[in-house]
């Protein structure tokens, strides 16, 4: 299996349960990891065929920035849809991080599995 990474993508947007979080934007923090079949990839050397870094940082950022949820648990599922809707993704792991919300640890937040492997 090929697994295609980002690590530490960060996003602005308004998420959270209480009222003071609905006004404001806060950070979160994506690790993104992705399969799907690129063998056609590994064998022309071809962006076309392979799963596009950039866009797939830009497709997300422009997602969230431009939704709002509750729950980050919601978030990730929606983000689940969008990289094998969108990208092709197979398989995906996706964690997201909230920073600072409880005063006696570093972040909280959800990491989700979707989808099967592909083997190459």
């Amino acid at each position: 299996m090929n697994i295609l990474f980002i690590r530490e993508l960060r996003i602005e947007t308004i998420i959270g349960v209480y009222e003071w979080e609905k006004r404001i934007k806060q950070p979160l923090i994506f690790d993104i990891e992705v399969s799907a079949d690129i063998q056609k990839a590994i064998e022309t050397d071809d962006l076309q065929y392979t799963l596009d870094y950039k866009a797939i940082a830009d497709r997300l950022t422009e997602f969230v920035e431009s939704n709002h949820f509750n729950l980050v648990e919601v978030l990730a599922e929606r983000c689940a849809q969008v990289l094998q809707q969108e990208f092709g993704a197979t398989w995906l792991r996706l964690r997201i991080a909230k920073p600072g919300p409880l005063d006696n640890a570093r972040d909280v937040g959800v990491i989700i599995e979707r989808g099967s492997s592909f083997r190459v």
